[in-house]
């Protein structure tokens, strides 16, 4: 798992390296730099070696403005013709950054908000305005607004670069604050990913995020940074395991016609290494279940008393309750899966077991152990903490802006569990604060898994690592990161029954 540092973070930590007397901070801008003009090279090779290339270089008021200084005069040196323009007063720069404006020895022309300079003749644009360092929306004014705003497909556009961030989005957020966002299609940045790359507007707005390293020590995953999930962990058997050995999982099914996404649960559970797999079945939907299934066993589950009936099965691990379920039939069955009558186990609630406590939340959380995982998508999220939904909803003219990892940090803490929200930028958190980010964007975008069942079989993944003995919030990052896995592995195309039985194939691939 990767670090992913807010703007804060990343701030102390230069701040660390430079007051330990490792690094002073213009060998740091120096370093950053390069490392941009070595990514737009990496990026675009067709660029590298051409002289008289013309270049505009927009620089900020701040230190994203001096790495940008820096980038101009790397460029100019192989030959580029630099249009260097100024937003803000040099006389102001800080101190780094006012070095590297001193040694930048061409011309430096002022940048105001309703210029709109003419782009054509550019082979790049580098946005050096403003960074991670963003606090409030863009300047008004027209021509600024139509500037970031351009965006051309025609062959002979210039190659937009941003410094740490597109200007006008959130570093901590990925959110635009007020009403415009470049659009790059390369964003550089420093020393780790920030979480505004890969949560909301983020991943639209900066095209590829290319990541330099410039000597700062390693990232700890310390408290309160949050990580990028980049591979599901140790999920090998062992050679001397048994079926019981790794867990007996129970998926709660619906009535008739609906036991189609228990099914889908139970198949990912199974698929992923648990020893077995039972169905909770009513009795109207046994005969539809068993002309359905083969690994998977059945036991009838009318009701709250049947289920604590079954669950005094001590070796039963692991519960799914949820997909297909029925609103009707939720309330009595959550509460006795979790009533005080049964053994506590990992349980993972989806679907009907969140939005039926949608008008009563609070019932739900005083229920609730921290082995569970919550799987809400954005509208059952919006049902169970609606204040944190609409916090998440409210346009943000300033930054830091309220981010889907403090949505779930703080969903996580009321609720007592861990919480998996949904979306392209999945995001995990347990209630002692570790918090996970699985993004399928960049090169691990998959569109395909906007179809119906997909997250039920996210739910039985999950399950079935629980139902292994993993801990909650690993089970939950695990099975969302190889959820996107199997449905990049398909592609387009992809309907919800196939990921199972594509997982035997991406696990494989990992171990080999």
């Amino acid at each position: 798992m990767a670090p992913l540092l807010t703007a804060g973070q990343m701030r102390a930590a230069e701040q660390a390296a430079i007051t330990s007397g490792a690094v002073t901070g213009l060998a740091l801008m120096e370093r950053a730099g390069q490392g941009v003009v070595t990514a737009i090279l990496d990026q675009w090779p067709e660029l590298a070696g051409t002289s008289g290339q013309r270049a505009l270089i927009l620089c900020g008021p701040g230190n994203n403005g001096g790495d940008g200084f820096v980038v101009a005069r790397l460029l100019a040196a192989q030959g580029w013709q630099i249009d260097l323009r100024l937003f803000g007063d040099p006389a102001r720069l800080p101190g780094d950054a006012r070095a590297n404006h001193d040694r930048w020895s061409g011309d430096v022309r002022p940048w105001r908000a309703e210029e709109a300079p003419d782009l054509s003749g550019y082979a790049l644009v580098v946005d050096a305005l403003f960074g991670t360092g963003l606090t409030r929306g863009l300047p008004d004014g027209a021509g600024f607004a139509r500037t970031l705003a351009w965006r051309d497909d025609g062959s002979s556009r210039p190659r937009v670069v941003a410094i740490d961030m597109p200007s006008g989005l959130c570093s901590d957020s990925g959110r635009v604050l007020g009403d415009a966002a470049l659009r790059a299609d390369l964003a550089v940045t420093f020393h780790t990913a920030k979480p505004g790359h890969v949560l909301a507007d983020g991943p639209a707005h900066c095209g590829r995020v290319h990541v330099v390293d410039i000597g700062l020590p390693v990232a700890a995953a310390e408290e309160g940074v949050a990580g990028l999930i980049t591979g599901p962990g140790a999920l090998d058997k062992g050679g001397t395991a048994h079926k019981y050995s790794h867990g007996h999982a129970l998926v709660l099914s619906g009535g008739a016609g609906r036991s189609g996404a228990a099914r889908l649960a139970a198949r990912g559970a199974l698929r992923i290494g648990a020893g077995l797999v039972t169905l909770g079945v009513p009795g109207s939907a046994q005969m539809e279940v068993a002309c359905q299934v083969t690994a998977l066993m059945l036991r009838r589950v009318n009701d709250g008393p049947g289920l604590v009936d079954v669950l005094a099965d001590g070796r039963l691990s692991a519960l799914c309750i949820g997909p297909g379920l029925g609103l009707d039939r939720a309330p009595e069955l959550v509460a006795a899966a979790l009533g005080g009558a049964v053994e506590t186990r990992p349980m993972v609630l989806d679907a009907d077991a969140l939005t039926a406590f949608g008008d009563r939340p609070d019932t739900l959380f005083e229920m609730v152990h921290p082995g569970c995982v919550l799987t809400p998508h954005g509208g059952e999220f919006a049902r169970l903490f609606p204040d944190l939904a609409a916090r998440l909803a409210e346009p943000s003219a300033t930054g830091p802006a309220f981010s889907r990892i403090d949505a779930a940090r703080l969903a996580a803490g009321r609720a007592g569990a861990v919480v998996l929200l949904k979306g392209p930028d999945t995001v995990i958190a347990a209630p002692d604060g570790r918090c996970a980010v699985q993004s399928a964007a960049y090169d691990r975008q998959a569109p395909w898994l906007a179809t119906a069942g997909a997250g039920d079989v996210l739910a039985g993944f999950i399950t079935g690592l629980l139902a292994r003995g993993f801990d909650p919030f690993d089970a939950a990052c695990a099975g969302a990161w190889l959820h996107v896995e199997t449905a990049r592995r398909f592609g387009p195309g992809l309907i919800a029954e196939d990921l199972p039985d594509l997982l035997p194939d991406v696990l494989r691939r990992l171990a080999g």
